[in-house]
């Protein structure tokens, strides 16, 4: 090998390894909420869409990690929102699952559309019982009837669950009481087999009632 042929390869592997050196700064310090050393990186020419090996976003990680400051800066810089990790889970859907209703506003604020196939936001919300961010979800169009990949809607996952306050939102919000499970019936079954009287005997009057 040359002299010059030698240079150049040192060259493109000092290149690389700064590059991956930045790359793993740039997601340490992401998840250990330290906005401002993020930005430093971001505006120092690191991708606003730059992923974990899970494929975790940026945006993903600020979700998850309910850092509202770093969180909007990424969004004020066109990350994807509808990004989504190995797992089919975007940054809305993190922030629904953890409670993190700043997060969840900023992104409805932002008219991120909360809809799409698979395991959606809403359900997520109605599964852990975030009567808040049910809220939020369907004044940001959330589809209220849409279905999990298991067959089940919000009212359903909330109803087995034992939420009554999330239920109590989604039937005011005109989910649909009839929608069924082959195996589990409905929402109200749902709940009555899984002994949460009270959820039950609110479906019941509520169906009734319409």
């Amino acid at each position: 090998m040359n002299r010059y042929a030698f240079l150049l390869l040192a060259g493109l592997t000092l290149s690389q390894a700064t590059t991956a050196g930045v790359y793993d700064d740039t997601l340490f310090f992401a998840n250990q909420n330290e906005t401002d050393k993020v930005v430093d990186l971001l505006r120092r020419g690191m991708d606003v869409n730059t992923t974990d090996p899970q494929g975790n976003s940026l945006l993903m990680i600020a979700a998850r990690g309910n850092n509202i400051e770093l969180a909007r800066f990424l969004l004020d810089n066109r990350a994807n929102p509808q990004r989504k990790n190995r797992y089919g889970d975007t940054a809305l859907m993190l922030a629904a699952l953890q409670g993190h209703t700043e997060i969840v506003r900023l992104m409805v604020e932002r008219k991120i559309d909360p809809n799409h196939g698979g395991w959606n936001p809403l359900h997520y919300a109605a599964f852990e019982g975030r009567a808040e961010i049910i809220s939020l979800l369907l004044a940001g169009g959330a589809d209220i009837n849409l279905k999990a990949p298991n067959g089940q809607s919000a009212l359903m996952l909330a109803a087995k669950r034992g939420h009554l306050e999330a239920v109590r939102i989604l039937v005011g919000a005109n989910a649909d009481l009839s929608v069924s499970d082959p195996e589990e019936g409905t929402a109200q079954d749902m709940a009555q087999k899984a002994n949460h009287t009270d959820v039950a005997t609110f479906l019941k009057r509520a169906a009734a009632g319409r």
